[in-house]
């Protein structure tokens, strides 16, 4: 099986989070946090700002570590490095998510998520 690492960005504006809805493939219309895979001899927070610029053309901070998770899905395994993010500039493009919206932490919960996600949205719930 092969395994598959990517990051993901938790971005935050006050007291919400930028969540997107994934636009097609396996996962289509369920929500994610947005980010991508890591490019060979690419640092984890090159990847971040690079996929957010490409996905959404932000140009976000990357900040501190929220959690790594790993996931096995039936046709690969997932390592997902996770990171607090903030938004430097840009104004917010969809490239590769049908939807995006601001929710609140509580909030996380009553979205329809890709099953990786789900670790990510109880570790911020621990905080929150």
């Amino acid at each position: 099986m092969k395994t598959i690492e990517v990051v993901a960005a938790i971005i935050t504006e006050e007291d919400s989070i930028l969540v997107t809805k994934r636009k097609s493939g396996t996962f289509k219309d369920l929500w994610e946090f947005p980010g991508g895979k890591i490019e060979p001899n690419e640092l984890k927070e090159e990847a971040l700002i690079r996929e957010i610029l490409e996905e959404l053309n932000l140009k976000i901070s990357v900040n501190d570590l929220l959690i790594t998770i790993e996931h096995t899905y039936p046709d690969f395994h997932l390592i997902m490095h996770t990171f607090w993010c903030k938004i430097l500039e840009g104004t917010m493009q969809l490239n590769d998510h049908n939807e995006a919206k601001w929710v609140t932490p509580k909030e996380l919960k009553s979205l329809d998520w890709v099953p990786a996600d789900i670790k990510i949205i109880n570790k911020i719930l621990e905080i929150f």
